[in-house]
């Protein structure tokens, strides 16, 4: 992606979304917000040129999508021309309307369970012409990068949109209340069960481009926007067996088999139950009557007990892994299985997560293909996906020669990921995306995070003793350190670019606030420019601040940091500093 897509931050319920309203309109004065339906469909941008439509991508990990040109152009509200002639990118969400999956599925030979699942399909799908079977819809809501153009509204962007052909949503509100908003979304949360489209909550947006600018945005979320989630629905099923999957580090996971029941756009046949404790605590039995609750991004989760009848049995303990039969350990409330690299479930879980998007985002290899290859191909270990020729895979079942291609293609662009996926993707118990970006920011290259002591890792913030001891433990391991040079081997590469590669000791390993408006950058601008001086940029003041930022206007950030005595930095000075 040309601009970094963030994700939305969310609230629940209205105590939420006043404290956030209050917080803004204290700050920057009362403000109008724009509303519109947070849609429940599949992200994307589009990116035209010289009026021409030129490429389309899934919204990916914010940083890097799929390409999805093709199935893009088959959607035929979508424009493949427009008045606006320089280079601009807009974002919108394909959507499969309830009417039409109905009408769909009237004759289709395998009908669909879902209109969310049946876009996201649709678009994924490598042919064109399913997509296009699909008649999907897309609506547009925002501009990530234009040239030539700036907007001071909302309003004005929404209205830039429809000028250009751009399909909007009929429904967009701009209110200046808190009580207005709550109104509005209360009606929406009552009469969404009629509307033709799948939504989850309402998106609120500050109206004002400058206040925007000004408030910013997080590492994950901007600022100036929330989505409010309505709440998750909830219903009652029977629980008809329990089955354990082991995960790469050899965890075991109960999950519930349910009666069929239709929940929150999806068909739910299984539902978690986190660990045995949960089980115990929960009361939960075979044949029990469960509430099962799903919000449409996690996992359905069997909540409690609704009852229990003399045909309830207990749920037994498995003393065996189910994968490979190995004595099971028990540690809490959790079941492990000992048998690190030997279990075929945790060799699989290894793969896919080795493969997935924020890792080395290997396409292609994914759940059945990657049994196929263990199975068929003898993949027993991420090294030896690059062993794989494109004459292999063609011995797999329903693996041609288009298929067989990208998957060779993609392990091959795999092979140089930066620093932080490669941590990553690793898969270290406890290490997720963001520790694996600190990880990578404290330490210049892998050598050096081999060498760290628990001591050393314990300094970065949000790492705790015993993740310290995981990752002190994983790089002692024989086993591990051997893979990690059968990968070098094999043409692995990591790049540093991640890395701080400009010293500035005025900013380097200091905790930063910014506070007030400033002349010469946005928040986005000057906070990306200090991360890459090794600056760690936090949005509130405490004993833990070593410098705050002031820009004009600036209000009780500026009085906070005088009480504590942190030292403050003016715009001038910062100029001057940042040459």
């Amino acid at each position: 992606h040309i601009q970094k897509l963030y994700s939305l931050d969310k609230c629940n319920n209205f105590s939420e979304l006043e404290s956030w309203i209050d917080g803004i309109n204290k700050t920057y004065g009362n403000q109008t917000y724009t509303l519109e339906y947070k849609f429940d469909g599949l992200q994307m941008t589009i990116t035209y040129e010289n009026g021409e439509f030129v490429s389309a991508a899934t919204r990916g990990n914010g940083y890097v999508g799929e390409d999805v040109t093709n199935q893009v152009l088959t959607i035929k509200s979508v424009p493949l021309r427009i008045n606006y002639k320089q280079k601009i990118v807009v974002q919108g969400e394909a959507m499969m309307k309830l009417s039409v999956l109905n009408e769909y599925n009237k004759t289709a030979l395998e009908p669909l369970k879902n209109a969310r699942n049946a876009a996201a399909g649709a678009i994924r799908n490598l042919d064109p012409k399913v997509t296009g079977s699909r008649n999907l819809s897309m609506f547009f809501y925002g501009i990530p990068y234009i040239e030539g153009k700036k907007f001071s509204t909302h309003t004005e962007l929404m209205q830039f949109l429809k000028d250009n052909g751009f399909p909007v949503y009929d429904y967009f509100k701009v209110e200046n209340s808190i009580q207005k908003i709550e109104e509005d979304i209360t009606t929406i949360d009552k009469t969404k069960k009629n509307f033709d489209i799948l939504i989850d909550g309402v998106v609120i947006k500050v109206n004002d481009f400058k206040v925007r600018d000004k408030l910013g945005y997080t590492s994950k979320f901007p600022k100036w926007a929330v989505g409010y989630k309505f709440e998750a629905q909830e219903l009652t099923t029977t629980l008809t067996d329990v089955v354990w999957q082991v995960g790469r580090t050899g965890k075991l996971t109960p999950i519930g088999v349910v009666e069929p029941i239709e929940l929150a756009g999806a068909t739910i046949k299984r539902a978690t139950l986190n660990n045995f404790g949960d089980i115990l605590r929960k009361g939960v039995k075979i044949n029990a009557k469960v509430f099962v609750r799903r919000s449409n991004e996690v996992i359905p989760e069997i909540l409690k007990v609704a009852s229990t009848d003399e045909t309830c049995s207990e749920i037994l303990k498995p003393t065996k892994c189910p994968s490979c039969g190995a004595d099971l350990i028990e540690d809490g409330a959790n079941l492990f299985c000992p048998n690190f690299y030997g279990c075929p479930e945790q060799i699989e879980d290894r793969i896919n997560h080795f493969c997935s998007r924020n890792a080395m985002n290997i396409e292609g290899i994914r759940d059945k293909t990657i049994t196929l290859l263990r199975t068929e191909l003898n993949v027993k270990t991420v090294a030896d996906l690059y062993d794989l020729t494109q004459e292999d895979l063609l011995k797999l079942d329903k693996f041609k020669e288009k298929k067989s291609e990208n998957i060779i293609s993609s392990i091959q662009k795999s092979k140089n990921p930066n620093f932080s996926n490669f941590i990553f993707a690793l898969g270290i118990n406890g290490v997720g995306e963001k520790t694996a970006k600190d990880l990578a920011k404290k330490f210049k290259n892998l050598d050096e995070l081999k060498n760290a002591t628990v001591e050393n890792l314990t300094q970065i913030n949000d790492i705790g003793e015993v993740i310290a001891q995981n990752i002190v433990n994983f790089f002692t391991d024989e086993k591990q350190l051997k893979l990690i040079n059968d990968l070098f081997s094999k043409g692995v590469n990591i790049t540093y670019s991640n890395v701080k590669t400009v010293e500035n000791a005025n900013f380097s390993n200091k905790t930063i606030v910014l506070t007030g408006d400033l002349e010469n950058f946005t928040r986005a601008e000057l906070t990306e420019k200090l991360e890459q001086f090794g600056a760690k940029v936090t949005s509130s003041v405490s004993k833990k601040t070593d410098l705050v930022i002031v820009g004009e206007n600036a209000g009780s950030k500026l009085n906070k940091a005088k009480e504590l005595n942190i030292t403050l930095m003016y715009e001038p000075e910062l100029m001057e500093k940042l040459k």
